[in-house]
């Protein structure tokens, strides 16, 4: 950190921002609506040399304020939730409240780099869509559990009723997926890119373009990572460990999941690839993720590179 640089950590809640400035060690509680928001950035404004202003995910609560940020061109981080709590840890930093949550925030944001929230707002139109359908899917899923294990023919009855409404609203909702897409030059363009794959149809498409919007800027090991199907290392001295996956995207993850097994059937290359992998001797689990990296590779490739899917 250079001298004078200035890092602000915000811990959001439904009701409130607490601020705090790192190293000046300055604190603030504002309204997180849009009179709060607006005074916020009013005054980071008059912070010199303002560096980042960093805030983790927290279910939606922080949409409004990215948006008034990146409204009054101030950098802003959103962080892992996971990755803040450990870095306090670290810190040897145990109580936890909002003042001192919004103070390691601020603190994390001048020790680690990461990368700046970028304005994409056709991007997060369709994430939130996504998100959306993603939600109903999961709501269907247990309404359909309920009704084969209900006893009762009025409990079936109602879960089937709900179901079917579910089902319903899933293709309302993926007609608006595809208008947002086809709608968007650019979202268009990277669909037409990522469908060209076999194996891949239009939800992992659409997630990959709403809930991983970084993929064709990425590294391949990066991009695997962010999926969260990259192996890291778990060696120490003479002990070599097994190596696992972790962390990542998990809605991403999960529709890639059955994009990988559909393309071990129908996509040659990964079809291919499986096969040299049994042959191998590995694991079924193992060669599952090891599809599931091998297709995002192939994507992220397609989308950096402008190409279509050829085989190879």
């Amino acid at each position: 950190m250079a001298q004078g640089e200035v890092f602000v950590g915000v811990d959001v809640s439904k009701d409130w921002l607490d601020v705090a400035v790192w190293p000046a060690g300055q604190t603030a509680r504002v309204a997180n609506d849009r009179a709060g928001r607006g005074e916020l950035t009013r005054r980071l404004k008059r912070l010199g040399d303002l560096q980042a202003v960093g805030f983790e995910a927290s279910g939606g609560y922080e949409r409004g304020l990215l948006k008034a940020l990146l409204d009054a061109g101030l950098p802003a981080r959103r962080l892992n939730p996971v990755r803040v709590r450990r870095f306090a840890e670290a810190c040897g930093l145990l109580a936890k409240n909002d003042r001192i949550d919004a103070a390691v925030i601020a603190r994390f944001c001048a020790t680690l780099p990461g990368r700046l929230a970028e304005r994409n707002a056709a991007a997060d139109a369709l994430a939130e869509l996504v998100t959306a359908r993603r939600q109903l899917c999961e709501e269907m899923t247990r309404a359909a559990n309920q009704g084969q294990h209900a006893g009762q023919p009025l409990l079936k009855r109602l879960a089937g009723r709900r179901a079917s409404r579910l089902a319903q609203d899933i293709r309302t909702l993926d007609a608006a997926i595809a208008k947002a897409v086809a709608a968007d030059p650019d979202l268009a363009a990277k669909d037409a890119l990522i469908r060209s794959v076999p194996c891949v149809g239009p939800v992992l498409s659409h997630t990959l373009l709403g809930l991983m919007p970084e993929l064709g800027s990425l590294s391949n090991r990066a991009a695997a990572a962010l999926l969260g199907v990259a192996p890291f290392d778990r060696d120490s001295g003479t002990f070599k460990g097994q190596r696992r996956i972790a962390g990542g995207r998990q809605p991403v993850r999960d529709v890639a999941y059955m994009a990988a097994l559909v393309g071990a059937r129908c996509n040659p290359t990964l079809a291919a690839f499986k096969k040299r992998l049994q042959d191998a001797g590995k694991r079924p689990k193992v060669i599952l993720v090891a599809l599931m990296r091998k297709l995002i590779t192939i994507l992220n490739a397609i989308l950096r590179d402008q190409l279509p899917w050829a085989v190879t």
